[in-house]
């Protein structure tokens, strides 16, 4: 075994992942061996370099979805578990990670109302539960301090997340309750629109065949504005992605504190409704925000590639779903038989191309160039059908960290991309905040 991995147990996965990677982007062709035998020290060193400051700075991922235990999921890892659980952010050095509190779409009446908050509330106790166990050691935090605090003893944390207000019904005094129970940061949409706002995709409704228009309320409705504004008040994160880009645009106007994109990647390289365009990630950054890129590929994709564009639609006319997407998995739960929707989900992945933690950092690249590596971070929607080669689940974490550093960015970059934006952002929206969830 090369001293290179000569680390505690619990992380040797990580260096294994990270030296592999190194070998196949870095020194291609090159001889590459986890024996001692490198042809090349030059690789050695360079992880060396790496791992050192993956462990020097807060590693913060924006966003991942809750697994329910003992739930069958198609989401999570190939072990049957989170991809975000706590050995694999432990073997990846992954600090601390954002929980969502989530929900798909619903009927928009009172008995979908009273669904969505059954559903988040089962998600809420799992979350909390996970950080009251003995038997899986991290923290829930619900301060910037309280994060910082954490890590420097040597814990893993999380922060809850919310996403869709669909879950509020029409109640923007439910906020209240979500804070006072722990979340401190919000997205207003998910798939659909909804009372508060509209969202970047529309939902389809298969019974009609139609698509709801494009813009309910031209962005935030009234109770849309009245939530930021109590964000604002309690101090909470406020969270654009998943948006329309009137209703995103409208939320950085409004806010007094900066605002986040959880997971979000640059519309200007992969062109799908999900993704922010340079308009709005410059208007997110003059205002102190950060938009935090994940590793899915339907946000990644090459999008101007025609035969790829072709592709999708005929895989999407041969499960018998709507030709025209959003983005490219779109519609999937739509497909009743579990064979054609595995089929359709396994041909439009194999259609995307050759996507990996590359290709991600080319939007991180592309966003540093046209904002500044002050409004740049890693959210990874883990647990959500996310995951490339190179940074499968929380445990490749350490590979991030290598593949910047081979980019050329420096610590102090990549101290800002990892978690120290996000750092900078909570404690500005702490600050701005006036009045306590009681009030």
């Amino acid at each position: 075994m090369s001293d290179l991995c000569l680390i505690a147990p619990t992380r040797l996965r990580g260096c294994l992942g990270a030296l592999t990677w190194l070998c196949t982007l870095a020194f291609a062709g090159a001889a590459c061996a986890v024996d001692g035998q490198s042809k090349d020290q030059a690789e050695g060193h360079l992880l060396a370099e790496a791992r050192a400051i993956h462990q020097r700075v807060l590693t913060f991922d924006a966003h991942a979805d809750i697994e329910i235990p003992g739930k069958p999921s198609m989401y999570v890892g190939a072990d049957g578990l989170s991809k975000v659980a706590v050995e694999k952010m432990r073997q990846g050095d992954l600090d601390a990670v954002a929980m969502a509190v989530a929900v798909g779409p619903l009927p928009r009446n009172k008995e979908g109302f009273a669904k969505a908050r059954r559903i988040a509330d089962e998600k809420l106790a799992a979350a909390i539960a996970l950080t009251e166990s003995p038997d899986q050691p991290i923290q829930l935090v619900t301060s910037s301090d309280a994060l910082v605090a954490a890590v420097g003893k040597g814990q893993r944390a999380i922060v809850l997340s919310f996403q869709n207000a669909l879950i509020f019904g029409d109640d923007v005094a439910a906020i209240d309750d979500f804070y006072a129970q722990g979340v401190r940061i919000f997205a207003l949409t998910h798939m659909g629109h909804n009372e508060f706002a509209d969202s970047s995709r529309p939902l389809f409704n298969a019974e009609t065949g139609m698509r709801e228009a494009r813009s309910e309320h031209g962005g935030l409705s009234a109770k849309g504005r009245a939530a930021v504004q109590r964000f604002n008040e309690l101090g909470a994160v406020i969270d654009i992605s998943q948006l329309s880009t009137e209703a995103a645009l409208e939320v950085i106007s409004l806010s007094r504190a900066p605002v986040i994109a959880s997971h979000s990647n640059a519309r200007a390289l992969t062109n799908v409704s999900r993704n922010l365009s340079d308009a709005e990630v410059r208007k997110l950054a003059q205002r102190g925000g950060v938009i935090h890129v994940a590793p899915f590929a339907g946000y990644l994709f090459d999008s101007q590639n025609p035969d790829i564009d072709a592709g999708i639609r005929a895989l999407r006319r041969k499960a018998g779903i709507d030709e025209d997407y959003l983005y490219p998995f779109e519609l999937y739960w739509e497909i009743d038989d579990a064979s054609v929707k595995t089929e359709f989900l396994t041909g439009v992945r194999g259609l995307l191309g050759p996507i990996s933690l590359d290709t991600m950092l080319d939007h991180i690249d592309h966003i540093v160039a046209l904002v500044g590596a002050d409004h740049v971070g890693i959210g990874t929607d883990f647990n959500h059908g996310s995951g490339i080669p190179g940074y499968i689940d929380a445990s490749d974490s350490l590979n991030v960290t290598l593949g910047l550093l081979q980019r050329g960015y420096s610590e102090s970059q990549i101290r800002k991309i990892w978690g120290g934006n996000f750092l900078r952002v909570w404690r500005e929206v702490e600050r701005a905040g006036s009045v306590s969830p009681a009030q």
